[in-house]
């Protein structure tokens, strides 16, 4: 940081308590950083960078509720001067994509060091794009075997709410498909009705443009919803 320049103010948004405490305290290490707020899930940083205003926010792709992708696209949608690097232990190629495409100008995973991270944070605030070097060749990669995740061949569907353009609710039905669920077990564990399940289950053939359940367990592999 340039001597006589105001610290650059970051928000870090993380589910999991020791990775957020950790990710804190090593920010406040790093010259040049101040951490404006640590939010807990996605909902948490959109409000948070809304109330907050800060430069960078160091987005954790995988959380409960709204992801990472989703409060990434409504914190920029809200907010363009906000930016917003990812830090997650999923590296697949959907996920890559769906954070860029939600804004996103940063991508590293969690195996990054902090000189990574102040490189990164330093980077998108001054409006450039940093990815992980192994995550870059991976995406030039899909982009130039014309693989890309979520194009024709893999059951497109159009950018909106929820992770990849799914509902919230859709994305947590999908992801309890994968899980091996019935639909009166999904509709017991999210407290909602059997009817209710069914009826999300057909939009989600419908978005997702997949046959029948075996498809979708395969589809939320590939968009990260299951391990």
């Amino acid at each position: 940081m340039t001597a006589g320049r105001a610290p650059l103010r970051v928000l870090v948004a993380e589910d999991q308590k020791v990775v957020r405490d950790g990710l804190v305290a090593l920010l406040r290490m790093l010259p040049g950083i101040e951490v404006a707020g640590a939010a807990v899930d996605g909902d948490d940083a959109v409000r948070q960078a809304l109330a907050l205003a800060p430069d960078v926010v160091l987005m954790d792709l995988h959380m409960p509720g709204c992801d990472g992708v989703e409060a990434t696209r409504r914190i920029t949608r809200e907010r363009p001067g906000i930016h917003v690097v990812v830090l997650t232990s999923y590296s697949d190629d959907a996920s890559v994509l769906a954070a860029l495409r939600a804004g996103a100008r940063g991508f590293l995973t969690k195996d990054a060091g902090a000189a990574d991270i102040l490189d990164a944070v330093s980077a998108v605030a001054q409006g450039k794009a940093l990815l992980d070097p192994g995550i870059q060749r991976r995406l030039v990669e899909v982009i130039v075997s014309g693989a890309i995740p979520g194009g024709p061949d893999a059951g497109a569907w159009p950018d909106g709410a929820g992770t990849g353009g799914l509902t919230r609710r859709e994305a947590e039905v999908l992801a309890e498909i994968a899980a091996g669920l019935s639909n009166a077990e999904i509709a017991a564990k999210l407290f909602i009705s059997d009817t209710t399940v069914k009826t999300h289950v057909n939009h989600l053939l419908v978005k997702t443009g997949m046959r029948d359940r075996a498809q979708l367990v395969g589809y939320a592999y590939r968009l990260g919803l299951a391990r």
